[in-house]
């Protein structure tokens, strides 16, 4: 049931940060930090929505922690989506396996 709401909540903030500026703002928005600021609001919201799970998903909230690290190392080093998740994947298989 908890899902539901969840699920719910992000509708409605997804809804709002894009109905919002269209609704309030009838003029194109000129200043730099209003606009820099809506577009950074929804990788914001993902970012904060997605960290939790990435450390509590696995068994132990280390393997999370070093996959998490991995996989920002790798990203950083160009590599594309699925490598990342790939390298993700086998440093918390890795680490539940020996740990």
């Amino acid at each position: 049931m908890k899902i539901y709401l969840y699920i719910l909540v992000m509708a409605g903030v997804s809804y709002l940060i894009r109905a919002l500026p269209v609704t309030v703002f009838r003029k194109p928005i000129k200043s730099r930090f209003v606009r820099s600021f809506l577009y950074y609001v929804p990788y914001a919201t993902l970012a904060v929505m997605t960290f939790p799970a990435i450390l509590h998903a696995t068994q132990s909230p280390l393997s999370g922690a070093a996959a998490l690290a991995v996989g920002l190392a790798v990203a950083w080093l160009g590599a594309d989506l699925f490598k990342t998740a790939v390298a993700c994947c086998a440093v918390v298989f890795l680490l539940e396996l020996f740990i």
